[in-house]
Formats: C-alpha cells, sequence, structure tokens
C-alpha cells in the first residue's frame, strides 16, 4: 500500500508532530510504500524570511532522519525539489469550489488566532491536495485536526474524475482514534503556529522549563483531581508503561499529588525516551553533505512518479495539444 504525508518545516519537532504523524509514518515503512516529504512550500504561509526557511528544512530533514526514518525504505525528499506539484495545483484549483476552502476549520481557526490571512494560506488544502494525489497516494496519516483536508483532498480527486475520466486514486485517511489531539502548554491544540510546543530536540534546560510551564487548574494538592481534564496526564500517558499510567491516575483521585511533582515525572519520562535520537542526530549534524545526497536522491525518485501522473493529467485537460508518445 502506498502511504504518504508531509510536515511543514516552519519550526523544530514537538510532540505533537511525533505523535500525530511521526511515529505512525516511520513504522510504515516496514510493510508498506511510504513516500515522506518536508513540505517547505505550505510552510511559507507563514515563512517570510528566506534564509530562516532554507535552515529549517535541513533541520527537518536531519530531524527526519534521526528519529528513525530509512531513505533505504521510504522515498523521502523536499516539497519544492519536484516542481510538478505546483503545476497540478493550478489544475486542481479550477476544480476546487471557493466554497469549499471557505469552510476549511484550519483557515478559519489560524485567522482567528491573529494570523494574516493570505492566498496562499486559503489555498493552502489545495496544494495539499496536489502533494498526496500527485503520487497516487491510498492511504494518508492524518491528526484529526487535518481530517477535513483530506476530505477536501478526495472531493477535489472525485470532481476531476467525474468530469475527465479516472485519473487520480481516491486516498484513504489513516487516523489513529487512540491517539487525541496532542494539547500545547497552554492547553490548546500543540502547533508551531501557537507557539505552545514542546520540543524534540532542544536543551534539557529548555525542555524542562517548558513541561514545567504547562498550563493546570488551581485544585489544591490535598484534594483530588481528574486525570483525564489534566493536560499534564494527557502527556504523561504518551509515554508511561500501562502500570505507571494506572498508579498516576489512582494518586490523581486519591489526593495529596502536586501538579508540580507530575511535570517533574513527565520531564524525566520525554527527556529519556528521546535521548537515543538526540544521539543519532549529533551524527548527522556532522554530516550535512550526506543528508544533502539523500534529499535529493528521494527527489529524484518522486519526481519519477510526479512526472507520470502529471502526463496523465496534462493529456485529460488539453495542455498536451501534440500527439502523446
Amino acid at each position: 500500500m502506498r502511504i504518504l504525508s508531509g510536515i511543514q518545516t516552519s519550526g523544530t519537532f514537538h510532540l505533537g508532530n511525533y505523535f500525530g504523524m511521526l511515529k505512525s509514518m516511520i513504522a510504515y515503512q516496514e510493510e508498506n510504500e511510504l513516500f515522506a516529504f518536508l513540505a517547505n512550500m505550505h510552510a511559507q504561509t507563514s515563512v517570510f524570511d528566506g534564509k530562516r526557511l532554507k535552515d529549517m528544512t535541513m533541520q527537518a530533514a536531519i530531524d527526519y532522519l534521526s528519529l528513525g526514518l530509512d531513505p533505504e525504505k521510504a522515498v523521502f525528499w523536499v516539497q519544492s525539489d519536484v516542481p510538478e506539484v505546483m503545476e497540478l495545483t493550478w489544475y486542481l484549483s479550477n476544480h476546487t469550489p471557493v466554497g469549499l476552502l471557505e469552510r476549511s476549520h484550519s483557515y478559519k481557526d489560524k485567522i482567528t488566532k491573529g494570523i494574516a490571512p493570505n492566498a496562499g494560506l486559503f489555498l493552502y488544502p489545495v496544494l495539499m491536495a496536489s502533494d498526496i494525489l500527485l503520487y497516487q497516494a491510498e492511504r494518508v496519516p492524518v491528526g484529526k485536526d487535518q481530517k477535513q483536508h483530506l476530505e477536501i483532498t478526495r472531493d477535489v480527486a472525485i470532481k476531476f474524475n467525474n468530469t475527465f475520466g479516472d485519473t487520480f486514486v481516491i486516498p484513504e485517511a489513516d487516523i489513529d482514534d487512540d491517539v487525541a489531539l496532542i494539547p500545547g502548554v497552554d492547553g490548546l491544540k500543540m502547533s508551531k503556529s501557537y507557539g505552545n510546543t514542546i520540543e524534540i530536540f532542544t536543551e534539557k534546560n529548555v525542555m524542562r522549563k517548558r513541561v514545567m510551564s504547562i498550563v493546570t487548574d488551581s485544585t489544591p494538592v490535598d484534594e483530588p483531581k481528574d486525570p483525564d481534564t489534566c493536560n499534564v496526564f494527557a502527556l504523561y500517558k504518551l509515554f508511561a508503561a500501562p502500570d505507571d499510567l494506572k498508579d498516576m491516575a489512582d494518586r490523581y483521585r486519591k489526593g495529596g499529588l502536586g501538579y508540580g511533582d507530575v511535570k517533574k515525572e513527565l520531564f524525566e519520562l520525554i527527556w529519556n525516551f528521546f535521548l537515543p535520537y538526540q544521539e543519532k542526530r549529533e551524527e548527522l549534524m556532522k554530516d550535512k553533505t550526506q543528508v544533502r545526497k539523500i534529499l535529493l536522491e528521494g527527489a529524484d525518485k518522486a519526481r519519477y512518479h510526479a512526472t507520470k501522473t502529471l502526463r496523465k493529467v496534462r493529456k485529460r485537460v488539453g495542455t498536451t495539444y501534440f500527439k502523446d508518445k
């Protein structure tokens, strides 16, 4: 089965990225055909510094490889290295109703949060559809907050197929129901856009400070607490073993447990979990030439598949006006 997903290069990876998508994606490479890309063109809706975007793209590549992505098992590339995706975006935009984009929860949420609206942000779902349809992906791992974007992709693909004939595979969303939206330190969905993340690769004291800043309610230490409504516990259960998780839940309900103590335990769990990946990352940081080689080889593989799809699309829409050999 062909699996595809990408991640923006608008900041370093955080817990929401890992548990929302990266963990399952890396597991997919063992028994599936995995296509994984770094969405540096999507990132341009919020990053307006060229040097910063370039640096973050390289850091994202290193982080991805550090967390276990194997370029021998997966196709791994940078989005902008396959320019065919932008040509397909134009074709699809002509078959995407404006009303469909106006209903995008992500767009409306970002505007509500004060992010300046622009055409790129509005057309974000069309570019996402192009990313998926260009490679004829069958399944797309997405967080629950991205489910609507996948539904838009399906709508656009079905409309195009109905107009021009069978052209695109209709992708299915792959959502892990056991993983809820990962809360940030402020209790909202963890997102780079909101500045509420706990980054995976950072200094120990920085990570500790972020974990200790997680928002909690004002329940006194000696009173019972509800683990199911606590942001700290929501993160704790991502790392703790089943027996430890049950014990922590019991301590919550019994009373006498301070949120600060839970945060300290959570920090140790997070730090120790990612420590081996940090060591791998240090090795890759010393050999960026090899990382660039991996990305370019991945782009060549991706472009092979992209060209096949685009050749078919051009013929259907009529931009290939000579005999197609």
